[in-house]
């Protein structure tokens, strides 16, 4: 086991490599530079100025962007290597900081998406395998494929426009409202709650189908091993037969893919946070990677394949932890 960790460790370093090359040749390639586009708006002069070419070669050297794309790379890779993630370009600030102080709201919304994803998809997947075919089947396959089929953005604007415009129900924008000074902490927790409804009702509508049809898949097979065909001859209860034999067997699969959830939870939901103007970590990013802010789109996006591979790595061990017959190479 600890031989096979050392590998994957080894392994997950050369990989982390090859995403940063790769990340940063695609951000220096990118139409969108934001060095233009602040000096263009603090000097109000067109690209042909030769004041204009003057300035950006001047703040193109201080950014350490007048090299070549190997150089920049090697520069901002040693930097990394040491803990130091830069500055971030549009919000003035440590990356690091940024994303730290950003990705509170991300996870509070994707870890409670997640608990309700489970809650739902799992005894419902599983009592959709038992009565295959029946009409608790269809009804929940349609609605789920329904859910998988809708654009994140597109149902964003449909609940925006019926429930936060038309009925007036919920805020879009923001997790607070003006709240009064004298407001307590408990009504703001509430307050912050409600604003938080329809993003974490977006996320669990559009994510419980994949769930759901993992769990009705995996109980399926279950249900057809021997060992389940030899509980029933012995006279078990079709209950102790689905929640004792076959509902546990179904969550080993299950208990691996939790691990992978990780860069979810943490890096959070950009097209929805974006619909819905919630403050996290995903809006954060996708405004910065709009404006072309090199150090945060390397910063972040390095925080996600992290724990992306992080996720493997726990769902390789976990798999082996969950199910005794699985053993990891040495």
């Amino acid at each position: 086991m600890v031989k096979y960790i050392i590998k994957r460790l080894l392994l997950s370093i050369v990989i982390l490599l090859g995403v940063s090359l790769i990340l940063y040749c695609l951000v220096r390639l990118m139409p969108v530079n934001y060095l233009e586009q602040k000096l263009a708006a603090s000097l109000g002069s067109s690209g042909g100025d030769i004041s204009y070419e003057e300035k950006l070669k001047e703040m193109m050297a201080y950014y350490g962007l007048d090299g070549s794309i190997m150089q920049g790379y090697w520069d901002w890779l040693v930097k990394f290597v040491q803990g130091d993630f830069g500055t971030s370009w549009k919000y003035n600030r440590p990356v690091e900081t940024v994303i730290f102080e950003n990705m509170g709201v991300s996870f509070s919304i994707s870890l409670v998406s997640l608990v309700l994803q489970l809650a739902i998809a799992i005894p419902l997947g599983v009592k959709c395998a038992c009565n295959q075919y029946g009409k608790l089947d269809y009804f929940a396959t349609v609605l789920t494929m329904i859910g998988i089929s809708f654009p994140t953005f597109f149902l964003g604007s449909i609940l925006i426009k019926v429930f936060a415009i038309d009925l007036g129900w919920f805020e879009v924008g923001n997790i607070h409202s003006n709240l009064p000074v004298t407001a307590t902490a408990f009504e703001e927790f509430i307050d912050m709650l409600w604003h938080l409804v329809l993003p974490v009702f977006l996320l669990t509508v559009l994510s419980i189908g994949s769930w759901l049809r993992y769990t009705r898949t995996n109980t399926l097979e279950v249900l057809n091993a021997d060992y389940i065909r030899t509980a029933r001859a012995k006279g078990l209860s079709e209950h102790s037969v689905v929640y004792k034999h076959v509902f546990r067997n179904t969550l080993i699969p299950l208990v691996t893919l939790l691990a992978g959830t990780l860069p979810s939870l943490f890096g959070g939901a950009m097209i929805t946070e974006t619909v819905f103007d919630i403050p996290g970590i995903g809006n954060i990013a996708y405004k910065a990677m709009l404006e072309g802010d090199i150090p945060f789109i390397m910063g972040y996006n390095m925080f996600i394949a992290v724990l992306t591979v992080i996720g493997i790595l726990l769902t390789d061990i976990m798999y082996a932890v969950v199910d005794p017959r699985v053993k990891l190479g040495d």
